[in-house]
């Protein structure tokens, strides 16, 4: 349980993340993560890596410039162009459906057009979850350059997809 907690990543480094255990009880179908970050970074950073042995990138949620995320599954992503934010916190949810691939985005509580990914995809359950870094390997293989500076807050993830009302309850 997160609630209430902000992670402060004061430096580039590749050893700063926080390891967040959850045993999900099967591989995923449809899930939603939402989280909010505060940060001045302009170079690419990652800020929700959730990594199994079979795939580092089984669910990333990755900025890698000024205005855009990156959100993948299994190895694939979709892009999300958003507005440039002057010192402003970003509340960011994305979600995805294994049946129709569909994924929703919400920008600071906002659904963007939702896009196609990995439709009849399944996440697998055994995964190493990761704040702050990007996992090239399953709990490590950090690279300083996509490190998180900055702060994180408000970490939360469902093994469901959300409804407009839910994303903006949870902001």
């Amino acid at each position: 349980d997160l609630e209430y907690q902000v992670f402060v990543f004061p430096q580039e480094t590749k050893a700063s993340h926080v390891l967040v255990r959850a045993k999900p009880e099967k591989p995923l179908q449809n899930f939603t993560v939402c989280l909010r970050s505060y940060t001045d970074l302009t170079r690419p950073h990652s800020l929700f890596s959730y990594a199994t042995k079979a795939q580092d990138n089984e669910i990333l949620l990755f900025k890698p410039k000024p205005g855009e995320y990156r959100f993948y599954v299994g190895g694939r992503y979709v892009s999300f162009s958003i507005p440039n934010s002057i010192a402003e916190s970003e509340h960011v949810c994305a979600g995805w459906e294994s049946t129709t691939g569909i994924v929703g985005f919400w920008f600071n509580g906002k659904p963007w057009p939702r896009k196609g990914l990995q439709r009849g995809y399944t996440v697998g359950a055994e995964a190493a979850i990761v704040l702050g870094q990007e996992q090239d390997t399953f709990g490590g293989g950090f690279d300083a350059q996509q490190s998180f500076v900055g702060e994180i807050s408000d970490v939360y993830m469902w093994d469901t997809g959300l409804t407009n009302s839910e994303v903006k309850a949870a902001m």
